[in-house]
């Protein structure tokens, strides 16, 4: 399929979980009735982070918005037909909801974790601090030697479905009117402060007014094209499967443990990730793996926190990437400083999935309207780039 226009009012470069967030949430806003289209490189997303998360949200972060962004995450996910305007051919999703177990094995982040749930309980959420006894009381299959606390949230944190989430963004994009081509951005064209034109691989040229830069870990090649630059780059993150001899009596939060691997209950299996011990930038395409890491690394974390896990099998394994952002590890939403009409939904470091309602709400309000009008969001504007002015979030997985 090509563009059948010349121009459009919004043009988004990536179709995934955030150019299909914010092109659904286009049609959403009252007096918006510009021409939207989305250009998709891989329309079967066999590489996307979409296709490649781990579906889990949390309110668990010590920045204010941030947990503000997933509580409405929260919403939208236990409200998901409402929101799609009632069809009945849209599904409920469900939010398994055992909750993120953070573990703290030093006073310090001990204390941070303190500090954070303070944060999260003053905007309404249910987190709580627990001792190494009542960690023990509710979970005592833990190997809880070298641990002095923990936080912890039962509703609204866990699994949820974000494949048929991202699927019906798209398809209700696309029934109100969204056009979605298979093709790839090549080249932008520029004048002064102003992104003019799109060109694609194709050779077609389509104009825009706007310019949504949805490209995930592909953001900064769009970024380039525009003479701007943005510090986002592919990282590999490990996922495991793995089946248990000796399953748990019970749900496994998701559990981060201080070594940064997390592990939590998937269906009748449990499943296990986090980063390589060496965390170079990769290329963009290159999702090869280090099949060592799990007899030498996770394996052995994980037999040690939860013994009963000494026998496991690996069911199955992957890798995807995070599009990582090395200031500070959070999304950089909204327009550049030096090209107004140029929008960013980039650099979630993780954290893409859970936020996309949110910040594609946000960033669709920025475009209808010049301004967010249900949550603000220029924390995470783009000028820090420039100014090297970092968003503190201290809960980073």
């Amino acid at each position: 399929m090509t563009a059948t226009r010349q121009s459009y009012d919004v043009v988004i470069v990536g179709g995934a979980i955030y150019g299909s967030s914010v092109a659904w949430w286009l049609t959403q806003m009252p007096g918006f009735d510009g021409r939207i289209l989305v250009v998709e490189r891989d329309p079967t997303y066999e590489f996307a982070a979409t296709s490649h998360t781990n579906s889990c949200i949390r309110q668990q972060f010590s920045n204010k918005v941030n947990i503000q962004i997933s509580q409405f995450g929260a919403e939208f996910i236990n409200n998901f037909r409402t929101f799609m305007g009632n069809d009945p051919d849209v599904p409920e999703l469900a939010l398994q909801s055992y909750g993120y177990l953070y573990l703290a094995d030093t006073p310090e982040f001990a204390e941070t974790l303190r500090e954070s749930q303070k944060a999260q309980a003053s905007l309404g959420a249910a987190t709580k601090h627990l001792t190494r006894d009542e960690i023990a009381a509710a979970y005592p299959f833990y190997q809880l030697d070298d641990i002095l606390g923990a936080n912890h949230n039962l509703v609204n944190e866990g699994y949820f479905d974000g494949g048929t989430m991202f699927d019906w963004f798209k398809r209700m994009a696309q029934r109100n009117g969204v056009e979605y081509i298979a093709d790839e951005v090549v080249a932008l064209t520029r004048s002064g402060a102003k992104i003019t034109d799109v060109v694609l691989k194709s050779g077609t040229t389509v104009s825009c007014g706007c310019i949504v830069n949805a490209a995930g870990t592909r953001g900064t090649q769009i970024a380039q094209m525009a003479g701007v630059e943005i510090p986002v780059e592919p990282r590999r993150r490990y996922t495991y499967i793995f089946d248990a001899a000796h399953p748990l009596d019970g749900d496994l939060p998701l559990t981060i443990d201080p070594s940064g691997v997390h592990m939590r209950t998937d269906g009748r299996y449990y499943l296990a990730g986090g980063p390589p011990d060496e965390d170079p930038p990769v290329d963009v395409d290159d999702f090869s793996a280090d099949h060592s890491l799990w007899e030498e690394k996770f394996w052995p974390i994980i037999a040690t926190r939860i013994p009963q896990f000494e026998q496991i099998k690996l069911i199955n394994m992957w890798v995807g990437h995070y599009d990582y952002n090395t200031l500070d590890q959070n999304a950089l939403v909204g327009p550049h400083p030096e090209v107004p009409n140029l929008l960013f939904i980039n650099g979630f470091s993780g954290h893409g999935l859970q936020q996309s309602p949110a910040l594609g709400r946000g960033l669709a309000e920025r475009i209808a309207y010049g301004e967010y009008r249900s949550l603000d969001l220029t924390p995470f504007y783009v000028d820090r780039v420039l100014s090297g002015e970092k968003f503190l979030e201290k809960a980073v997985i």
